[in-house]
């Protein structure tokens, strides 16, 4: 009987490892690519979501959308390169969440393609702002509530850009190589809190960030020759990775950068086979 009892017992403990049923979370930028499509692999394992983005419109079509899916998912207007608006966020997800949250994934990028020669001191100031600064000030701002919640994941969304060099600019690049060492960082800081921190690096994946490059032939057939894969990726894989990290069976996951890259990052030699 006691065997019986342990095998009926079982199931329960392992599907409770593979859900995020009763957790929170933030998604920064979730209206479009890689963040839509993490709102949605968050909500789809059981957790209250809560998101934002600078389009007003757009945000609340995603609202509507997902209220008719069925998904927890609530969200505000947030220009996440916006120091003050960074703090309002925070204060509304306290007050949603009861201060307390269990995921931050901070997702929000961009780019400007140049020459480090050609780059302005404003744009320099612009791709800093927003793809590190933001979510520095966000680590910083989400800390009590993640402490609070007794099991706080923090995921960043980076690239293999901070990995090794890919032509997509060297401001770009810092920027993400930055976001890598704060992953570890952090891990290590803030594990004394229960606080894992990763980083999830994708290459070129379909989203509206890089599909005017995709649309050129040129550029897409040398992508795919680099990529052992041979395409480039679609959000929905990245989300997956994402949203493992945050689920209790990655309880023992933390300080690491995950590329997501059809193997680009260790194919060295191109056209070998």
């Amino acid at each position: 009987m006691a065997n019986a009892g342990n095998s009926s017992t079982a199931p329960v403990a392992r599907k409770s490892r593979w859900s995020l049923t009763g957790m929170t979370a933030l998604v920064t930028g979730g209206t479009r690519g890689i963040g839509h499509a993490v709102v949605e692999e968050l909500a789809e394992l059981g957790a209250s979501v809560y998101t934002c983005s600078r389009n007003e419109q757009e945000l609340n079509q995603r609202l509507e959308e997902w209220k008719v899916k069925g998904f927890d998912v609530a969200g505000s207007v947030c220009d996440a390169s916006s120091g003050a608006q960074r703090e309002e966020l925070f204060q509304r997800v306290s007050s949603c969440f009861g201060g307390k949250l269990h995921i931050l994934i901070n997702n929000v990028g961009t780019n400007i393609w140049k020459a480090t020669a050609d780059y302005t001191a404003e744009e320099y100031s612009k791709l800093m702002a927003t793809n590190l600064e933001s979510s520095y000030h966000a680590c910083q701002l989400a800390y009590p509530l993640l402490k609070a919640s007794g099991s706080g994941c923090l995921v960043f969304i980076s690239s293999v850009a901070g990995l090794v060099h890919v032509g997509s600019g060297s401001i770009y690049g810092a920027s993400k190589g930055a976001i890598n060492q704060l992953t570890k960082n952090l891990a290590c800081e803030w594990a004394k809190d229960n606080i894992r921190t990763n980083s999830v690096a994708p290459w070129y994946i379909k989203t509206s960030l890089v599909e005017h490059l995709l649309e050129n032939k040129e550029f897409l057939d040398r992508l795919i020759s680099r990529t052992p894969l041979r395409r480039p990726g679609e959000s929905e894989e990245v989300s997956s990775l994402v949203a493992y990290l945050c689920l209790p069976a990655a309880s023992y996951i933390t300080g690491q950068i995950i590329a997501v890259d059809g193997g680009f990052s260790v194919n060295s030699f191109e056209g070998l086979v």
